[in-house]
């Protein structure tokens, strides 16, 4: 007999004890939420301007399990993946905020979640100059691409309009939210990976692309 789906438990899993295992521009909100939201910087860290913080703060208020902002299209994005990959319940990622000039990391986190990363760990398809992903691992990349869906907010910065697709996301029944349908299927079916940046390559910013194999072959393999 088949289940009812009214009636049917949301699978949720308790995560690592030292989840999140990386420090960041975030706030913790409900572990056994199925959403976070990364808000795209277009400022230096100490000018965040009050409607960026403002969007974190409705995102957790909400119920997301994490949210915070993102400004570089390499280790910022490795952060969110570590951090991510080491909560199972997780399964959407809202993308918000406006683009951030030069470093494309809004599109960087489309691309890695759509394209993934090619043999020189660069994420396929990006338009930023320095996609790199050296410091975490091939299976925590692969891991991220396979939890979540992404909600591409990119450019947005009403916070009803956030706020009601991180409600969305949580909701048992599928929801209608913009172009997506939306529910929480329960924790992804495999354990936390939850580790550390290795920080092999601190400034993949001044990688120029033809010194990529040779960092390749410094760092070596997983």
């Amino acid at each position: 007999m088949n289940e009812d789906k009214s009636t049917a438990k949301i699978l949720k899993v308790k995560p690592p004890t030292d989840y999140p295992p990386e420090e960041g521009c975030y706030l913790r909100g409900n572990d056994f939420s199925p959403v976070a939201v990364v808000v795209t910087l277009n400022y230096a860290r100490e000018q965040t301007p009050p409607e960026i913080e403002q969007l974190v703060r409705v995102a957790i208020e909400k119920g997301a399990a994490l949210a915070g902002t993102l400004q570089t299209e390499n280790i910022g994005i490795e952060k969110i993946v570590t951090n991510i990959v080491a909560n199972p319940n997780v399964r959407y990622l809202i993308l918000c905020g406006i683009e951030v000039a030069g470093h494309y990391s809004g599109d960087a986190i489309k691309c890695l979640l759509e394209n993934g990363i090619d043999e020189r760990r660069t994420i396929v398809g990006s338009k930023a100059i320095t996609p790199y992903l050296f410091n975490i691992t091939l299976e925590s990349i692969e891991r991220f691409r396979k939890q979540l869906r992404l909600v591409n907010l990119l450019n947005e910065m009403n916070p009803e309009v956030v706020e009601k697709a991180v409600w969305s996301c949580y909701q048992e029944e599928p929801t209608k939210f913009q172009n997506y349908i939306l529910h929480d299927p329960g924790a992804y079916p495999e354990p936390a990976i939850c580790s550390k940046l290795t920080w092999r390559i601190k400034k993949p910013q001044e990688i120029e692309e033809w010194e990529i194999d040779d960092v390749l072959k410094e760092i070596g393999g997983e």
